[in-house]
């Protein structure tokens, strides 16, 4: 049996009538609600205080931020657009407007700007790929290596993190050094000591071989990030499937295959891509090993725009050849996380 609404005296007025009616789970349900989106009382000034703190926080970083990068990035574009030399640096604004003329300049491959942009960009790719696709093996063997415990495996990281840990321009003044030709360490144990290659010695900072001491200079300061990033992943992946393979007759090889190297891709797409955008865009190597003007073979495109800019005086050609590095980046990065996002979900349905 339904049992009968109750009813409230008349003599109770409107007050009783409210609190019976707040007293009901609707009500109740409803004021949780309220209090929820916000609504259900006057807010709090220490709860609008503490909800303001992050941002308070973040504010100096984003002020620096906009100091640092936005701010002379929305210069430099406009600098593109104008015919800036050294006769307007005194007050850039002065210079005169050409539009486009500069970015038609540096992509028209019939005329020497364009044809040494490009040939530096070709460049620029293969140095990136080759240090790039180095410094993840170099990276990725060495964890590999060192991730079962064994006597000295603390003292062979350290000694792996050193060239990470020297300071840029230190580690590559001491390869400058070394690849000296008549006085260097790379000649001397490579003709006087092995004598391979003839007793006369090698001209690595100058010709062809430039782009290979370049290389090495980059590999050997950036492989110990791979192997740190590596490192710290491998030790997410549980010795319990390393275990059930080993019983299931896997060899190390098959281990690395079926276990270490899809454990380690969600790793791997950062790191590849990390590397990928230090690497084109590194001014101190070839800089620190050849100076102001860089070989042929080693002009990479980072130190191609300085020498647009800063050596021949037209800041406006190096302008626009920067934002058009700019946009290449973008690019890149927007297709490369597409696709190895696209992949990575594909192969979750399967």
């Amino acid at each position: 049996m339904t049992s009968p609404p109750r009813t409230v005296p008349s003599g109770t007025g409107s007050r009783t009538t409210a609190t019976a009616t707040a007293g009901t789970p609707a009500a109740r349900t409803g004021g949780v609600l309220a209090r929820v989106r916000g609504t259900g009382g006057p807010r709090h000034p220490g709860r609008a205080r503490r909800a303001a703190l992050p941002y308070l926080l973040l504010l100096p970083a984003v002020l620096l931020e906009l100091l640092v990068h936005l701010v002379p990035m929305v210069m430099g574009i406009l600098m593109s657009f104008r015919s800036l030399t050294q006769f307007f640096i005194r007050d850039w604004s002065r210079a005169p407007w050409t539009g486009l003329d500069n970015y038609e300049l540096a992509v028209d491959i019939d005329r020497p700007v364009g044809r040494a942009l490009l040939d530096s960009f070709v460049t620029t790719c293969l140095f990136t790929v080759l240090s790039v696709a180095l410094c993840w093996l170099l990276g990725t063997a060495a964890a590999v290596f060192t991730q079962h415990s064994f006597r000295g495996r603390g003292l062979l990281r350290a000694l792996f993190f050193i060239p990470y840990a020297l300071p840029a321009y230190a580690a590559v003044i001491t390869w400058a050094f070394m690849f000296q030709r008549d006085n260097g360490l790379v000649n001397h144990v490579l003709h006087d000591q092995l004598g391979l290659g003839g007793a006369e010695h090698t001209f690595w900072l100058i010709g062809d071989n430039s782009f290979w001491a370049m290389l090495t200079v980059s590999v050997w300061k950036t492989w110990p990030f791979a192997f740190l990033i590596v490192t710290a992943a491998l030790q997410n992946i549980p010795g319990d499937l390393y275990e059930a393979a080993a019983l299931d007759g896997a060899g190390v090889w098959q281990q690395i295959r079926r276990i270490t190297l899809p454990s380690l891709g969600a790793v791997n797409q950062v790191l590849v891509l990390v590397l990928f955008l230090w690497t084109l865009n590194d001014f101190n190597t070839p800089f620190l090993l050849f100076g102001r003007a860089a070989p042929e073979a080693a002009d990479l495109i980072s130190i191609h725009i300085y020498q647009s800019s800063f050596v021949t005086w037209n800041f406006g050609t190096g302008s626009a050849m920067s934002v058009l590095l700019l946009l290449f980046l973008l690019l890149v990065t927007a297709a490369y996380l597409l696709l190895t996002g696209r992949g990575r979900k594909d192969a979750d349905a399967r």
